[in-house]
């Protein structure tokens, strides 16, 4: 059949690719003149599945309280007259129990585990490359009190197969040699060998290409401007460039996916939560990071991607805001510096922000709607990279009647309104 696909981050190509894969004819509409160039484009370069967590979890309400008062504090909240806003606080905070935390966690880890499996697969198939290396996150824990509360997250690892290491000053600086440098600053770490690590929107674009010998066609630089419906189902999208028509739709707009379906009556509780990043070439390649570095105080993921070091993280909830706030560059800065000194030329680091489409359990929404040709693809958060691959397989699974591999529901529009 024929698939419109709405966007062109990594989640849209993505789904393109694997749809034409199933032997679909497909099209992809974007608004920018070339793929990943906005959540996509400079995120902190983690592929996770380790860290396929939900936000909301017990006790974050009173983290959240300190994070804002803290000066370089990984959380910052700017009220808006938007009654979305406020509605998917009060739905995030509802998700601040233990019992929704391990059903929301149980819904993440296999379709993260199932995506970094998607891409391995794909990287073997066709020799894909993006600065992509394979040699694990680690975790660092400035305090006594982040390493002894490390338990609760090792007995979730467990409880899902997934490998780790606990490791001491000495293991972590084994791992990442700069490290050692500064051990005094931390006192210990939690390691995943099995993340990954790579640029995004480099993937992206040579995905794209790939995708066009498959005969996928874009537009790029078409805006949509609705999505029309009739009798249950989706009859077109209107663009800038006319009225575009398919058999099956998909809307993988990221955070502007709600504005999209809203129109037609569906609800879908993403919103954006705008984290920020630096790119810094790197100076001396002794004082600068292996693969990611997760600085636990701050909240900021520090990774080597080629020459480069990335170092993303902050949430800013503030809706579609894209100003670029020195405050959260400087809280970028403190932290590659405190922990990688003279790692990069921070004379040279470029300044970007983006918007993670969040929902407010966690897991993303790869699913069916009411309309029987209308598909979502979007709601992935801190975890678009991590999860892309493996959502695309399951939304082309899903459109060519086939049986995924991993469970529909967990990801499901449904679970929303099944409580």
């Amino acid at each position: 059949m024929k698939v419109l696909v709405l966007g062109g981050g990594v989640i849209g190509v993505t789904s393109a690719w694997y749809l034409a894969e199933a032997g679909h004819e497909v099209e992809v509409v974007e608004r920018q003149p070339g793929p990943a160039l906005e959540t996509s484009f400079a995120n902190a370069g983690e592929i996770s599945p380790g860290y396929a967590s939900p936000w909301a979890g017990p006790g974050v309400p009173v983290k959240a309280i300190k994070w804002l008062l803290m000066r370089h504090g990984p959380l910052v909240v700017r009220p808006r007259l938007d009654p979305h806003q406020w509605i998917w606080m009060a739905q995030m905070l509802r998700n601040c129990t233990s019992a929704r935390y391990a059903r929301n966690k149980a819904r993440m880890v296999p379709i993260a585990e199932y995506a970094r499996d998607c891409l391995k697969a794909l990287r073997a198939s066709t020799g894909i490359t993006y600065d992509d290396r394979a040699m694990g996150t680690l975790q660092v824990f400035r305090t006594q009190k982040q390493l002894d509360d490390a338990h609760k997250d090792i007995e979730v690892l467990r409880q899902f197969g997934v490998p780790y290491e606990t490791l001491d000053r000495a293991g972590c600086s084994v791992a990442e040699p700069a490290l050692a440098a500064v051990s005094e600053k931390f006192v210990g770490g939690l390691r995943l060998p099995g993340d990954e690590t790579g640029d995004c929107q480099m993937f992206t674009e040579r995905l794209t290409e790939m995708a066009k010998g498959k005969g996928v066609v874009f537009h790029f630089g078409e805006t949509i401007n609705a999505i029309r419906s009739e009798g249950g189902a989706i009859t077109g999208v209107e663009t800038t460039a006319g009225t575009r028509k398919a058999d099956a739709y998909v809307v993988a707009l990221g955070s502007y996916s709600p504005h999209a379906v809203r129109p037609l009556g569906i609800d879908l509780p993403v919103y954006p939560v705008k984290g920020y990043s630096i790119t810094v070439p790197i100076a001396d390649e002794s004082r600068a990071p292996v693969s990611t570095v997760m600085d636990e105080t701050y909240k900021i993921a520090i990774t080597r991607l080629g020459n480069r070091i990335r170092v993303g993280g902050t949430a800013e909830v503030a809706g579609f805001d894209l100003k670029l706030r020195p405050a959260r560059k400087a809280t970028l800065d403190h932290s590659v510096t405190d922990l990688f000194p003279g790692g990069g030329d921070m004379s040279r680091a470029t300044f970007w922000c983006g918007l993670r489409p969040m929902t407010p359990d966690g897991p993303p929404v790869v699913s069916g709607t009411p309309f029987s040709n209308l598909y979502l693809n979007t709601g992935h958060g801190t975890l678009g990279w991590t999860m892309s691959c493996g959502s695309a397989r399951l939304l082309a699974d899903l459109i060519s009647g086939k049986q995924p591999d991993v469970d529909p529901a967990d990801v499901s529009l449904e679970r929303y309104r099944a409580g």
